[in-house]
């Protein structure tokens, strides 16, 4: 009787002692229960900024030099005002000399209508011949044909001053400058860039499998330093590219606030509203490149559950597939655990406590 009261004593030691240890080396969690809440569904997607329409502007003379360069990077210009000006010294000589020939071929004109008007009383009193009429009225043609032909060419002449002065051909901003005063440029190369009326666009590729969930109208949330910059979507490439699978929206940005050309950043594209089963995020936890949750296998055992995400927000995220609603998961503490831990369950506001 001794030696069985002995092991009972024993038996009962050893099992207090199991219970302190199973006790200290279980892992405090709090739960929460997957629900459907709405959710307005997006596309998250980065791309760069963009002018919506930049302007590259030229002289259309080669060989002058630049005499007075008006504007710099940055600056706002309206339309017709002179960027830039060329040499046109020679171009005011010919300017000069086209309507000095037009003074003089127009005073040939008067003469030779006031010789017809004076041949045309004379052959009516038959005191010259027709033939004589007939050469005064070749006479006045000519000189007519001779004015035409001056006028071209002094508008041609003007034309050409013209030419000596870039000036802008829209409101807008100048975003890029490749020409300094004194340089010799020729016809059609690029001097100055233009952002017409200063508009920016976000343009951003997407897969195929998201292009088919966007459309024209679509609200963009553009996230810039810590502000965040509305715009809606302009276009829609109406295919993919063969190779990359992607193809492109086109944003406009009515109001880009610190945005630049060539920044590059992130945004949200509103697709709609719907439901989703959402959990907070610290329930999620990465591995081995995975997502996995931790649900309630009995009342102290876990268990690890790999599930599918979406989207995330407000610290809430998306379950797409491998929960369903109801189901109870562990909220905070889960990246602690591993799967068939022992756990101790407690309120949230508890287990701010980590382990125990």
């Amino acid at each position: 009787m001794v030696v069985a009261v002995s092991l009972s004593a024993c038996g009962a030691g050893s099992d207090e002692e199991e219970k302190k240890a199973e006790g200290a080396s279980s892992l405090t969690v709090a739960l929460v229960t997957a629900q459907s809440q709405p959710m307005a569904r997006s596309v998250l997607v980065s791309g760069p900024v963009s002018a919506y329409e930049e302007m590259q502007l030229g002289v259309e003379l080669s060989g002058q030099r630049v005499t007075a360069l008006n504007v710099d990077v940055g600056q706002t210009v309206r339309k017709g005002q002179v960027l830039l000006q060329l040499d046109h010294r020679t171009l005011d000589s010919e300017l000069a000399q086209a309507e000095a020939s037009v003074r003089q071929v127009q005073a040939s004109l008067d003469l030779a209508k006031v010789s017809y008007e004076r041949g045309a009383k004379l052959a009516a009193e038959q005191l010259i011949s027709a033939g004589n009429l007939d050469e005064l009225r070749a006479t006045r043609v000519q000189a007519e044909a001779q004015l035409a032909t001056t006028r071209a060419g002094r508008d041609a002449a003007k034309l050409r001053r013209g030419f000596a002065e870039l000036r802008a051909p829209a409101d807008g901003v100048i975003s890029k400058r490749l020409v300094q005063p004194g340089q010799v440029v020729t016809s059609g190369s690029e001097l100055l860039r233009l952002i017409r009326d200063g508009r920016l666009e976000w343009r951003a590729e997407l897969p195929e499998d998201q292009l088919a969930g966007v459309a024209v109208g679509n609200t963009v949330e553009l996230s810039y330093v810590g502000s965040t910059i509305a715009g809606r979507i302009r276009a829609v490439t109406p295919g993919v590219d063969a190779q990359t699978r992607t193809g492109t929206v086109y944003v406009d940005l009515p109001e880009p606030g610190a945005l630049k050309t060539g920044v590059y950043v992130e945004g949200h594209i509103v697709t709609g509203a719907g439901r989703a089963l959402m959990v907070p995020s610290a329930a999620v936890i990465q591995r081995d490149g995975h997502s996995y949750v931790f649900t309630m296998k009995d009342k102290q055992i876990v268990q690890r559950q790999r599930v599918r995400t979406g989207q995330t927000t407000q610290n809430l995220v998306e379950i797409i597939e491998g929960l369903k609603q109801g189901d109870q998961v562990v909220a905070k503490g889960a990246g602690f655990l591993g799967d068939g831990d022992r756990v101790r369950v407690v309120s949230a506001a508890a287990a701010g406590a980590g382990t125990r």
